[in-house]
């Protein structure tokens, strides 16, 4: 079970350190974001045959420092007699500007069998700087992200010429460590789910094998093929199996899903 609750908080977060490589340019990003106040995104995750977990994103605007911002709040946990077993109930919170969609306040609120973590951390952008509340302040780049600001980021970037071979780029701050963040474009394919079929597009990011992943390309994801860019499927291939993340329910999604081609 401890390996369904690492593949939950790969799931919520979609980063893990990089292969080192020559570092490409951050993409620019719409300043139209492809999201809106209450969106709410629903996931079962599955081991093989079994379902283990339930995970789900939500968007609403809230306030920050006196001004609108976004508020987004990914959380994971066991079901069933998974959570009998190993009780995980992971939460991730992001305040974000809504413009530049850089992260303003992030919260890491976690509980895994008998372990317990929380913190906060606030970003200055101006000075490149984070602050911790436990573990104080620490340099980091310019435009730094936080794991669920990096997810939101990722939909705003332009993919409507994206071929194939091109690459997504973030700098991000997680655990009190700094995580470079590759995406590789692969395709646009067609895939089932219990929705139905959905037209998107399939992107491989670059994970550090040894600890989870045998390789570096072992884990996969699927954005919507259309305006939205929501995640309908992630998937796993790891060193004791494949979990696979898939999109149960969507409420509140900015534009029409136009790339479910049938329903279930």
């Amino acid at each position: 079970m401890k390996i369904l609750s690492s593949s939950i908080v790969i799931f919520l977060t979609l980063i893990l350190s990089a292969a080192s490589q020559a570092k490409p340019s951050i993409c620019p990003i719409d300043l139209d974001p492809a999201f809106k106040d209450g969106e709410e995104l629903n996931y079962w995750i599955h081991y093989g045959l079994i379902k283990g977990g339930v995970a789900s994103i939500t968007l609403k605007v809230d306030k920050f420092g006196g001004m609108d911002v976004f508020h987004a709040v990914a959380k994971g946990q066991t079901t069933g007699f998974a959570y009998t077993l190993f009780k995980v109930v992971d939460i991730y919170e992001s305040y974000f500007d809504i413009n530049s969609n850089l992260p303003l306040k992030s919260i890491r609120n976690i509980t895994e069998g008998n372990y317990k973590y929380y913190d906060e951390v606030y970003f200055n952008h101006r000075d490149n700087l984070i602050n911790s509340q436990l573990n104080g302040k620490h340099k980091v780049p310019e435009n730094i992200l936080d794991m669920v600001s990096a997810f939101f980021y990722i939909r705003r970037v332009d993919l409507s010429k994206y071929k194939g071979g091109e690459i997504i780029y973030v700098d991000t701050y997680f655990g009190d460590e700094i995580f470079p963040f590759y995406i590789i474009f692969k395709s646009r394919e067609v895939i089932k789910t219990d929705l139905g079929k959905f037209q998107c597009l399939k992107f491989v990011p670059i994970v550090e094998p040894g600890r989870i992943f045998k390789e570096n390309d072992d884990m996969t994801f699927w954005l919507s093929d259309d305006s939205n860019k929501i995640p309908v499927r992630i998937k796993f291939d790891m060193i004791v199996g494949s979990f696979k993340c898939d999109l149960v329910s969507y409420k509140n999604t900015k534009y029409e899903m136009t790339s479910r081609l049938t329903l279930k």
